[in-house]
């Protein structure tokens, strides 16, 4: 897929990279990602992989914007509260790259219309606030071998994975997958909501980067993801810690 002159000098500092190049940005222009949820995670996701020049992009989410929101959902502006979350982010998409395309799915994604979503995707970031959704998320990603990065905040702790077990590993093992890492969801009651318990706005900022750049590097062939690690970062220590499992 051809870079026109304008995308050129829009993307020349990811040309001049050797690992990147033409032919990854290129890779990238022709690339279909979804999103799930464009709240506290999607929103940098969003943004960063429309700056990328990622071709299209995909966002579900049902939802719409509240005033507790913009502490972190970046995205989205104060003009935009009581709109769905879809429309504000699809403008802003619009504003931020011209030529990026997005799907917007204002739905909820539930186990009945997970793996039809998916599957229309070449790559899968879940930003997605409860363990219901990850699931579904998960096993849709499994089912249609398509590569998942999953992120999770709380408080002032986040963590991040990326998700390939259909594909097999160095020693001829499947990877892990989301439920090898958690093989059942929490009791009701236990982990407590953002809306309960709080988050730093700024770290969801923070994983959320850090889910669009593992995006990037499964798309443009760059480097070692993060499948069979875990990587967790707390945000008061400013420490990163990275758990194989």
């Amino acid at each position: 897929m051809n870079l026109t002159t304008d995308e050129l000098q829009r993307y020349a500092r990811h040309i001049v990279l050797a690992e990147v190049g033409g032919p990854g940005q290129q890779k990238l222009k022709a690339a279909r990602v979804l999103v799930i949820g464009a709240g506290g995670l999607g929103a940098p996701v969003i943004q960063y992989l429309a700056a990328a020049g990622v071709g299209t992009i995909g966002i579900v989410d049902d939802d719409v914007v509240s005033l507790s929101n913009l502490q972190r959902q970046v995205i989205h502006a104060t003009d935009d509260i009581d709109r769905l979350k879809v429309e504000s982010a699809t403008e802003a998409v619009a504003r931020i790259n011209p030529h990026v395309r997005v799907e917007a799915h204002a739905t909820r994604l539930t186990d009945d219309n997970a793996l039809e979503l998916v599957a229309a995707y070449d790559c899968v970031a879940d930003g997605s606030d409860n363990f219901a959704t990850r699931y579904a998320v998960a096993d849709a990603c499994a089912a249609a071998k398509v590569p998942l990065v999953t992120a999770a905040v709380g408080r002032f702790d986040g963590s991040i994975t990326l998700l390939k077990p259909y594909e097999t590993n160095a020693e001829g093992k499947n990877n892990p997958s989301y439920r090898d890492l958690f093989p059942a969801p929490p009791p009701d009651g236990v982990v407590p909501t953002c809306a309960e318990a709080g988050v730093l706005g700024a770290l969801t900022g923070v994983l959320g980067a850090m889910q669009a750049l593992e995006i990037i590097k499964e798309i443009a062939g760059v480097g070692e993801g993060l499948v069979g690690r875990l990587l967790l970062y707390d945000a008061r220590a400013a420490r990163f810690e990275t758990i194989r499992y």
